[in-house]
């Protein structure tokens, strides 16, 4: 909030027979129409004033506003959070949606100009193909032992990516036939525009989605790291700040940067330290009705148990000592999200610039746009996505890769004779009863 000035008059002081402040006075001997310093004052006209209240005002109104509704987006990402995966899920999908809108929305304006029909329809067509893609994959990749049992699922779980680029295939062919004479240099950048957003957007929101799947934790951690650089990138760029970082973000200071990446780490350090306790946070979703109060059971990531670590006796500080691999993992994940995320809100910065605009849009009151808050977490969380898969991720046979080679590689019979085989190995151990496994043998024989 922007401090207030001695010489502004708010609206509950009444403005007769006002005593003149000291800066009231001084005004009034610059003026080269006053009296002299020892004549009548004159009373400062009104109309002056009015402005600068009506900007304190103004930007009074907006910090209150920004307030509630950090406090509010706070809240809703708690409960949100602590409610259910599947919660998360939804408000990720919502922010993509909104995002895309937005960005969209930038370069749709001269199409209503021009004239040009169905170009919003396309947008909307594309943007539904690409979810229904993206989501189907994560869907069928997590959930595949429930999708590829089921006789009405399993036709479209096995046919999921041709039935995609079919649909992608259809919105092409249609983009093509409603090319207009005279506009097409304008149709193709709008398409090419339209695919640019669906990739930076979309795309990126897709893998901080398959986060969530793999585990709360690789989806809140880095999502607050993005939020703890930028609060500290501001404190200590009006603190310490001295030299410009860039010139697309004139605020932005080298020394609030690299300020930014200490505390950004040694909150890391310390948050994962507690977040490795709960396995509602480090373990993958297995049932997308769990919460906070259900919990999660699963065999923890070997990057969560504390492994030895010796320090050799030629240093002079031999000894051993236990650490979490995650522990070191974080510092990679807040090195990231400190000096290359950032560049996320850069591109978003120069874009608004090349546009001359503002904001996004206005989605959040006192904020501006959902892609104003977003622009840095959707890089992040495409990087979380990556890491976690080439250095943290443990490969194993699941449940539905078992089914699905059974599935897709096996005939009928052999399919029938490996359920007949596992029978008999369940019932040798006790978990099948006599009569269950000779009725099933009694089936299996009559098929």
């Amino acid at each position: 909030m922007s401090k207030s000035r001695r010489s502004v008059r708010f609206q509950h002081r009444p403005s007769d027979g006002r005593r003149p402040s000291v800066s009231d006075v001084s005004d009034a001997a610059s003026d080269p129409g006053s009296p002299s310093r020892n004549g009548p004052v004159a009373q400062p006209a009104t109309i002056p004033e009015e402005k600068p209240d009506a900007e304190y005002q103004k930007k009074r109104q907006t910090f209150i506003t920004r307030t509630i509704w950090t406090f509010v987006m706070i809240a809703g990402f708690f409960i949100a959070m602590f409610s259910g995966h599947i919660y998360i899920i939804g408000i990720v999908t919502a922010i993509q949606i909104v995002s895309f809108k937005e960005v969209i929305a930038i370069a749709n304006v001269p199409s209503k100009e021009k004239n040009i029909r169905f170009t919003k329809s396309l947008n909307w067509y594309f943007l539904g193909t690409s979810m229904y893609f993206l989501y189907g994959e994560s869907v069928i990749y997590y959930f595949k032992h429930i999708l590829l049992v089921d006789r009405v699922l399993l036709p479209l779980a096995t046919h999921h990516r041709f039935i995609s680029f079919t649909l992608w295939i259809m919105g092409f062919v249609f983009f093509v036939a409603s090319l207009q004479k005279g506009h097409y240099r304008f149709q193709f950048t709008q398409f090419a525009w339209t695919h640019m957003a669906l990739y930076l957007i979309v795309v990126q929101a897709h893998f901080v989605m398959n986060n969530i799947l793999e585990g709360m934790i690789w989806f809140f951690l880095p999502a607050s790291l993005v939020i703890t650089n930028d609060i500290f990138a501001y404190v200590c760029g009006i603190t310490f700040g001295r030299t410009q970082l860039i010139q697309l973000s004139p605020k932005k200071t080298v020394e609030g940067f690299v300020g930014a990446w200490f505390c950004t780490i040694i909150f890391g350090y310390f948050m994962t330290n507690i977040l490795m306790r709960y396995k509602y946070f480090i373990c993958p979703v297995n049932d997308l009705g769990s919460n906070v109060l259900t919990g999660l059971e699963c065999e923890p990531n070997p990057v969560f148990v504390p492994q030895p670590f010796e320090i050799p006796d030629w240093t002079g500080f031999g000894r051993t000592f236990y650490l979490a691999p995650m522990q070191l993992h974080i510092l990679l994940f807040a090195t990231f999200a400190s000096l290359v995320a950032p560049f996320g809100g850069f591109f978003a910065s120069g874009l608004k610039r090349s546009f001359k605009i503002k904001d996004f849009g206005e989605s959040i009151p006192g904020h501006g746009g959902i892609t104003d808050r977003m622009d840095c977490q959707f890089i992040m969380g495409f990087f979380a996505y990556m890491y976690f898969h080439s250095f943290i991720a443990v490969y194993k046979a699941s449940v539905g890769d078992i089914i699905e080679t059974a599935i897709t590689g096996l005939t009928i019979d052999e399919q029938m004779e490996v359920v007949r085989g596992l029978s008999k190995y369940l019932y040798n151990q006790g978990t099948l009863s006599e009569s269950v496994l000779d009725h099933l043998s009694t089936e299996l024989l009559r098929r």
